[in-house]
């Protein structure tokens, strides 16, 4: 029985140890080489012949047992005391009262002696099919590698999720893009583009866009062009030579919208300790136009 007990948990205390080593890749049925399936093969008989010890023990064990302590009883008393067994004695080999006497054990404490009742078959059917519970487990998780361990669970839900990133993404591409994009202006956008911008981006451009690592986005000066378009561009391609990231596998076009709202939104506001320009300096068609209408009006009045 100790053999028994030590393949057990050998068995448990591989298993403990393989759930933290690298997954492998694996073919059909988990088996890519002649050695693989040598291996496979030679686990499998070690099982069979682990199980059929332990019966062959099991067995072993009741037929000494027998051998030792014989029935002092074959009478038909006996045999009557066998059938009127409750159902409990009966599912755990348990004698009847009246051979109590017969399974004594020799020692004693305080007057307390003990019964020498077998194991009952139950516990131990119980007891082999966890033995048989582990061997599966340990070639479908850890040998063939077909299990959901926590790794594979893993990348599955990764799998999964990127999966469904990518059907979002797709779903919102023609609805904005760097063609059509245009800032915009109502107050829930830009309080969701300022909620992603001190997440994502307060580490380069400051709290209120007075610039750090990355530029000043307050003034009129731009790196990249200043345009809704170029802010958008710039945002979802990034901008590697400069420490920039792409941030198309992060937000998706809605939210570099929002992103680009709020930055917008900050121009002009002038906060404290800013960072000094860089760049080209920017104006709007619409300040462009405002610009030629004035000068425009100033001619016609000097005229």
């Amino acid at each position: 029985m100790k053999k028994i007990f030590i393949f057990s948990f050998l068995l448990g205390s591989h298993q403990i140890f393989a759930a933290d080593a690298p997954q492998k890749e694996y073919f059909f049925g988990g088996i890519k080489t002649a050695e693989d399936l040598l291996m496979v093969s030679l686990l499998g008989i070690l099982i069979i012949t682990c199980i059929v010890i332990c019966f062959l023990a099991y067995s072993l064990q009741q037929k000494v047992q027998a051998f030792i302590n014989p029935l002092k009883q074959t009478d038909e008393a006996y045999e009557q005391a066998m059938q009127n067994r409750t159902f409990w004695q009966k599912l755990a080999s348990l004698k009847p009262l009246s051979m109590e006497k017969d399974l004594e054990m020799e020692h004693k404490y305080d007057d307390i002696a003990e019964l020498d009742n077998p194991t009952p078959p139950w516990f131990m059917y119980l007891f082999y099919a966890t033995i048989v519970f582990a061997v599966v487990y340990l070639i479908g998780f850890h040998i063939i590698g077909n299990g959901k361990i926590m790794v594979n669970e893993y990348s599955e839900e990764v799998s999964i999720a990127e999966k469904a990133r990518e059907e979002y993404m797709k779903k919102f591409a023609n609805a904005v893009n760097e063609d059509n994009v245009k800032a915009l202006t109502d107050a829930k956008a830009i309080e969701s583009g300022a909620k992603l911008y001190t997440q994502n981006c307060v580490a380069c451009h400051g709290e209120k866009g007075e610039g750090k690592v990355g530029p000043n986005l307050t003034d009129e000066f731009w790196l990249h062009g200043g345009s809704d378009k170029n802010i958008f561009h710039t945002i979802t391609e990034g901008v590697p030579e400069k420490g920039m990231i792409s941030w198309k596998k992060t937000l998706n076009p809605i939210q570099v919208q929002q992103v680009l709202s709020f930055i917008v939104s900050l121009k002009g506001t002038n906060p404290p300790n800013p960072k000094e320009p860089q760049g080209d300096k920017y104006e709007s068609s619409e300040a462009s136009t405002d610009s030629t209408a004035n000068k425009t009006t100033s001619a016609i009045s000097l005229k």
